[in-house]
């Protein structure tokens, strides 16, 4: 079989639609509808940080504050958008990073 071959083109097939995963938005996107319409203006007293793939609020701190231990600063800051429970974030959701 040569190269040609091997690239040859055949009847394509239709594209699959994958299976809905449970909490997972329709566009497939790793945060809500409800994190699309959360604006956070930083004021002089903070930032913001989007969270990114592997992120925990551990890191965050260690990140901004040099210290693992001060993710309850940030988790409290941001308990309407994170929830009940500081290990759920995801990708794409905005936190305000107290400064003081």
């Amino acid at each position: 079989m040569g190269l040609r071959d091997f690239f040859k083109r055949g009847e394509e097939e239709p594209a699959k639609t994958p299976n809905k995963v449970p909490g997972q938005s329709a566009d497939h996107s790793f945060f809500t509808k409800k994190d699309e319409q959360q604006v956070t203006d930083p004021n002089a007293n903070q930032d913001v940080y989007t969270v990114q793939s592997g992120d925990s609020l551990s890191k965050i701190a260690k990140k901004h504050y040099g210290d693992a231990n001060a993710w309850k600063k940030i988790y409290e800051a941001n308990k309407a958008t994170i929830g009940e429970n500081p290990d759920l974030i995801r990708p794409g959701q905005r936190f305000v990073i107290p400064r003081s």
